[in-house]
């Protein structure tokens, strides 16, 4: 239990070799979870998307080849997060994906920037989360979405004892967590074994 404890800990800010190898895990196995919340969504061609907590950047991509002409861009806490996501979309960087480190509490975009946010397994680990939600509100445009997509879905979850740090949300409490920071339009999705995206849209 020590050691994956010290692995899965590198969730929140993967840091040195487990942290990169924590990226790697994290750039295969959320890829169900995120390929699925993405179709709900309905991108649209020439979007300009934002990804917090983009991890390894392998969501950066999927966004990219589901929206022609799009920018994407992507945030994260962690500095080795923001180096591995660099190297993922080398090809495309600083051309059409941009990436920085930063946090959720303070986004560095402009106010309605961004036709879509998209935060995959990370809001568990935003800290003061209904302050968040309002700085994605701020540089959504009026009609952008935000989409999070979870799989821990379950307060009681082992998981929320092995990572350090991880509070887990319901559905129910994210949408209306989402209610009150002003969006409209609000709605759950689920499938099996335990997966869940939320939307809400900026009015």
């Amino acid at each position: 239990m020590g050691m994956m404890k010290r692995l899965f800990t590198n969730c929140a800010c993967p840091k040195g070799l487990m942290g990169r190898a924590m990226l790697r895990f994290m750039n295969l196995c959320h890829a169900p979870l995120t390929n699925w919340g993405l179709n709900l969504v309905g991108i649209q061609d020439g979007w300009t998307m934002l990804d917090i907590g983009c991890g390894g950047g392998a969501t950066l991509r999927r966004l990219l080849k589901r929206s022609k002409g799009a920018k994407v861009y992507g945030i994260d806490i962690s500095e080795e997060s923001v180096v591995k996501a660099k190297k993922v979309n080398i090809d495309v960087l600083d051309k059409q994906v941009f990436i920085a480190q930063g946090s959720a509490e303070n986004l560095p975009y402009a106010d309605g920037m961004f036709d879509l946010v998209t935060a995959v397994e990370t809001v568990y680990f935003w800290p003061r989360l209904p302050h968040c939600l309002q700085e994605v509100r701020r540089v959504l445009k009026s009609g952008g979405r935000f989409a999070i997509m979870v799989e821990v879905v379950d307060a009681g979850s082992m998981w929320t004892n092995v990572v350090e740090g991880m509070t887990a949300y319901s559905p129910d409490e994210l949408q209306e967590m989402l209610d009150e920071a002003g969006f409209v339009e609000t709605e759950i999705h689920r499938k099996k074994p335990s997966y869940a995206t939320v939307i809400g849209m900026k009015p």
